[in-house]
């Protein structure tokens, strides 16, 4: 049974969409606009209660209080490192890789003279002879490499040089991230050995500790934003991701002399961690970055005069 044929009158014709199809209607879109600006209101306000209260704990917390100004004394420091590059100052790759040097001397000394001695300190006060002593502080510095080794396969991040690390990215996630999270990752240490050293109830080798590690803030600042611009990135984000980096030294400080404060026991166990993850930040970025370019020797120079300049530090502050 054939079909009738069908007119042209009679076809059926697709919908044709018009402009009042495709576009919301102008009322619906400030509805939606009003909604997302009310949200992010919310969000914001949150931000602002949970911070309050937050600052509220930490004055209440003589001890984390002093770590916290001195956590954001280093990061400042790094502020202050990354200006000449808005002065359109460039340095050479050789003074990168001394400067690098510099701050693995810097913060290897912090490691043997403000942390780990202190520990063993520590230990034996708390009733461990020598080999109980050393064991735990052994153990804590262990543990503080694993934590940093366990973050860093975790945690997909970018290095200057080496490249992409860590889990596979998302395609979502940008490469600027992938930088912010290698640099976090860097810094978070450093935050960390500030507050248990104020936890450890001694100022002077907390201020120490705490003027060595802003000292190396500063080239390194300067570094890390030289480092962003040569990846391609613009002199003004350059910038900014560089004194942004610094801000997870005093969130770090916050956390570490929080814990150990908690308990006393907790104290070399928090000085090894600090010190092992500070140890793994030295030979497993810093070190190999301050080697790649055939800047050995120099790198070697600025690890060495770090490290003099973090001992007198130590000594004459501690």
């Amino acid at each position: 049974m054939q079909m009738p044929p069908t007119s042209p009158d009679t076809a059926l014709e697709p919908p044709v969409l018009t402009a009042e199809h495709v576009t919301p209607p102008a009322g619906r879109a400030v509805v939606l606009r009003w909604r997302q600006w009310l949200g992010l209101g919310i969000v914001l306000l949150g931000i602002v209660a949970a911070a309050a209260q937050a600052w509220q704990w930490i004055a209440s917390q003589p001890t984390v209080e002093a770590a916290w100004w001195s956590g954001l004394v280093a990061a400042l420091a790094t502020a202050l490192g990354t200006l000449p590059v808005l002065l359109s100052q460039r340095l050479s790759e050789r003074a990168q890789d001394t400067l690098f040097g510099f701050g693995a001397g810097v913060m290897l000394a912090a490691c043997a003279f403000s942390l780990i001695i202190p520990g063993l300190h520590a230990a034996r006060g708390a009733g461990a002879g020598a080999w109980g002593a050393g064991a735990t502080v052994g153990g804590a510095i262990l543990l503080g490499a694993l934590v940093l080794l366990w973050m860093e396969r975790l945690l997909p991040h970018e290095h200057f040089i080496k490249g992409v690390e860590g889990a596979p990215a998302s395609r979502t996630l940008q490469r600027t991230w992938l930088f912010v999270f290698a640099i976090a990752l860097h810094n978070l240490p450093e935050g960390l050995a500030i507050g248990v050293a104020h936890a450890g109830g001694d100022p002077l080798r907390a201020n120490a500790l705490a003027t060595g590690i802003a000292i190396q803030d500063v080239p390194e600042g300067l570094v890390v934003a030289m480092a962003l611009l040569a990846a391609g990135y613009r002199r003004a984000l350059a910038v900014g991701l560089g004194m942004a980096s610094g801000l997870v030294e005093p969130l770090g400080a916050v956390l570490g002399a929080a814990v150990v404060s908690a308990s006393a026991s907790l104290l070399p166990w928090g000085l090894g961690f600090a010190a092992g993850a500070m140890l793994f930040v030295i030979s497993h970025e810093i070190i190999p970055e301050s080697h790649r370019k055939g800047h050995e020797a120099w790198a070697t120079g600025g690890l060495m005069v770090g490290f003099v300049v973090m001992m007198l530090l130590d000594t004459a502050l501690g």
